[in-house]
């Protein structure tokens, strides 16, 4: 989640770390200021939409039958619902709880865990930085100079590598440096 949802790569970052005695709570951070302008002006539009049917679907709701309503009120639930989603992206959370041979990855939204996994580490080099190139596209196979701001340079991801060679994703960045850091901070901790 490091290309939108970044983890601190340092101690001095004390809103974001949580460092007990064996333990390491690192928390994402949440998304620009700029979204919020765009998810105000989303859900406005929502709001204006919701205006604009409300009154047909309600006309329909009183003349049709059963199936009528249903579909009705559904449309109606479903644009409610809209709102609560589009807020769901600014209050999401990613968590990393690291101790001595464990980390747990939980998944938040409002605060509340949604999801959570836990994965023992048997030796502190089971941590992994390594590149990720999804594809090359027309620039970088062409190498131009003129194109070379075009070029797919792909991300990084930390991998925490398990006994049985499975591959667990811990976050992914579009700098190598900062998941090096990231790394050398959760290794802090770890000691199986």
């Amino acid at each position: 989640m490091g290309l939108m949802y970044p983890f601190p790569v340092s101690t001095e970052e004390e809103d974001f770390i949580v460092k007990k005695d064996d333990s390491l709570t690192l928390k994402t951070y949440g998304l620009p200021y700029i979204f919020w302008i765009y998810a105000t002006c989303s859900i406005a539009v929502v709001f204006f939409m919701f205006l604009a049917i409300k009154a047909p679907i309600l006309k329909l709701v009183e003349l049709g039958d059963e199936t009528d309503a249903l579909l009705g009120y559904s449309l109606l639930s479903f644009i409610g619902s809209i709102p609560v989603f589009i807020l769901a992206f600014f209050f999401y959370e990613k968590r990393i709880v690291a101790n001595s041979d464990i980390i747990a990855l939980e998944y938040r939204v409002f605060g509340i865990k949604v999801f959570s996994e836990k994965f023992k580490i048997e030796s502190s080099d089971h941590l992994t930085v390594e590149p990720f190139l999804d594809s090359p596209n027309v620039a970088r196979l062409k190498g131009a100079p003129e194109g070379q701001g075009f070029q797919n340079k792909g991300y990084f991801v930390l991998w925490l590598k398990t006994d049985n060679d499975k591959k667990i994703l811990i976050d992914r960045h579009s700098r190598k440096a900062d998941l090096e850091k990231l790394k050398k901070l959760l290794e802090t901790v770890i000691r199986p």
